[in-house]
């Protein structure tokens, strides 16, 4: 439809939106025009502009507005007053994320939604992050997969996390990375286990002995297990009878299932064995036999 041909019923919408009542205390949503130092605007449909003072914009330390707010975001606020005094409605994004934010993290750890948060400072056990304008605390152990010694490492760096826990009535929210980067080395094993194929052969150390099996590290992320009955030829009662940790041993893979790697040193014994078995000497035909002994060895096939 061009611009001409407009009438006044395809804006009612916006002329229905621009003549509601608005009263203290309302949440309205709006779309920001416009980022300043002191204050950002938001265009509510309605004959006056929204308007959110940067201090009621968020609580979060260190918040840039002109880096953190862009034209275009979509943005909910309180109305604090309806006339700051310029003809303009003030507006206050705490204010409704005090009331609205709770919601959000609730949905947000039900879709266990992946996060962008910025560290902001490091506390005793862990460090904090803000999401939907609320203080979140994450423990050293929800970090990374390894024991992290230096928290400061993590201070303004940006890492993905998601909502762990939450508990509105002790404004507790607790977040954590570790989720997040077990899923993606999930991921990343998968992808490697993809690659390797039933009948593999390599060396590997052996990392962990447990009464069922040997756990081998392969190399690049990589392990495996030799189940009990896989190690050796005779039957051990204790992959300790065998086996230590940090040895370097030879394997072959002999399953795939599930992602997990079966593998077994006892099957390469048997490819040895086999082979020598099949090590024949082919003697001469009765026929072809001379007195020579050097003409026999010189027919026998070592």
């Amino acid at each position: 439809m061009s611009e001409e041909k407009l009438t006044m019923d395809d804006y009612a919408e916006e002329l229905e939106a621009s003549f509601k009542k608005i009263e203290e205390g309302d949440i309205l949503t709006g779309t920001v025009i416009a980022v300043t130092d002191d204050e950002i605007i938001l265009d509510l449909k309605y004959y006056a502009e929204g308007v959110i003072k940067i201090e009621d914009y968020s609580r979060e330390p260190g918040f840039n507005a002109k880096e953190q707010v862009h034209v275009g975001d979509e943005v909910s606020a309180t109305v604090v007053r309806k006339d700051d005094g310029r003809g303009n409605i003030q507006l206050s994004r705490v204010e409704a994320n005090d009331v609205l934010a709770w919601d959000k993290l609730r949905q947000l750890k039900e879709d266990k939604t992946v996060l962008d948060v910025k560290v902001a400072e490091v506390v005793n056990a862990g460090v904090t992050a803000y999401v939907e304008g609320i203080r979140g605390f994450i423990p050293a152990s929800k970090l990374a997969l390894h024991y992290v010694e230096n928290l400061d490492e993590y201070l303004n760096k940006t890492i993905q996390v998601q909502v762990f826990d939450l508990d509105e009535e002790k404004e507790r929210l607790i977040l954590s990375a570790k989720e997040v980067l077990r899923e993606k080395a999930e991921e990343e094993r998968k992808a490697k286990i993809s690659n390797v194929e039933v009948g593999f052969v390599t060396e590997g150390t052996v990392e962990s002995l447990q009464s069922y099996g040997a756990f081998v590290s392969l190399g690049n992320g990589l392990s495996g297990l030799v189940h009990i009955s896989q190690i050796s030829q005779k039957r051990i009662k204790h992959p300790s009878a065998v086996l230590a940790v940090g040895d370097k041993v030879k394997v072959k893979v002999i399953a795939i299932k599930d992602g997990k790697l079966s593998l077994s040193m006892k099957a390469l014994d048997d490819v040895a064995a086999k082979e020598i078995e099949e090590e024949t000497v082919e003697l001469p035909k009765s026929e072809e036999l001379t007195t020579s002994l050097g003409e026999l060895f010189a027919k026998l096939k070592l």
